[in-house]
């Protein structure tokens, strides 16, 4: 995680002036050492006295400076070391669903991982339906985050929304269960017509969508005759890990390029 994140999400809201700011920085670099080095050590090194350091560990809600590296070392450690390993061994310990493997090569994954960073001045283009759409905007808020332009439409939108805008698309991503469903196939034909790529989830199935997909990503679907998804099914959530772990290949590949 960005030592600046983790910064404001320590903080929570509270103003810290830039001598708090950079000591609090230094904590978060050197979490393994600071204990040894104690308040004294780590006010020498950052040229300031060991009362900021005291009214820092006050300002963010500690009882004193061990509370705080007590209570922040877990934090820090376990985010540096998700987002520093660079390997396919922690892919798999950290998404580690059969269903997602079975179906879905970790070569493809990095593929679209590696299409997700390339991809600066075009949009997304997201298109879902039904229950669907819930999981369809989740990927659209995801990406917004990561930095990418977005674009959500489902079938209650005007055709226009897509047809008016595929020139500023780059890759169209589609969620459909079956990958039957008449809107999102019609919509992935006419990317796949205006040379635009096209990603698609869908059940573990052949279907008409899959087949229009430069990247298909298969989902198990438990109750292939539930159109209704009336009864318990783990597609939906596991479409979720599947996208957090090509999230994941995202984030491994900009550390990379650093």
């Amino acid at each position: 995680m960005n030592t600046q994140i983790q910064i404001k999400k320590i903080a929570n809201g509270k103003k810290l002036n830039d001598v708090e700011q950079r000591v609090l920085n230094y904590i978060i670099e050197n979490i393994d050492d600071v204990m040894s080095m104690g308040v004294r050590g780590i006010a020498k090194n950052n040229y300031t006295s060991t009362s900021v350091i005291m009214r820092l560990t006050k300002k963010l809600g500690f009882t004193g400076f061990v509370d705080m590296h007590y209570k922040l070392y877990p934090q820090i450690k376990n985010s540096t070391q998700i987002s520093l390993t660079n390997t396919a061994y922690q892919h798999n310990n950290l998404f580690s669903i059969p269903h997602l493997t079975q179906f879905n090569d970790y070569h493809l994954l990095q593929a679209f991982a590696e299409k997700l960073s390339l991809l600066d001045h075009k949009f997304f283009f997201i298109y879902a339906t039904g229950f669907s759409g819930i999981i369809a905007e989740y990927i659209h808020k995801k990406l917004l985050v990561l930095g990418k332009k977005s674009m959500l439409a489902s079938g209650s939108d005007s055709a226009a929304v897509f047809e008016n805008n595929l020139s500023h698309i780059g890759i169209f991503l589609a969620v459909s269960k079956s990958g039957h469903t008449e809107q999102v196939v019609n919509k992935a034909r006419t990317a796949r017509e205006n040379n635009i790529f096209v990603v698609s989830f869908t059940n573990e199935l052949a279907n008409p969508l899959a087949e229009l997909s430069d990247i298909n990503f298969k989902i198990e679907d438990n109750n292939k005759l539930d159109d209704l998804n009336i009864f318990p099914n783990p597609f939906f959530p596991n479409l979720l890990m599947l996208f957090e772990a090509i999230t994941y290949e995202y984030h491994q590949q900009i550390i990379a390029k650093q």
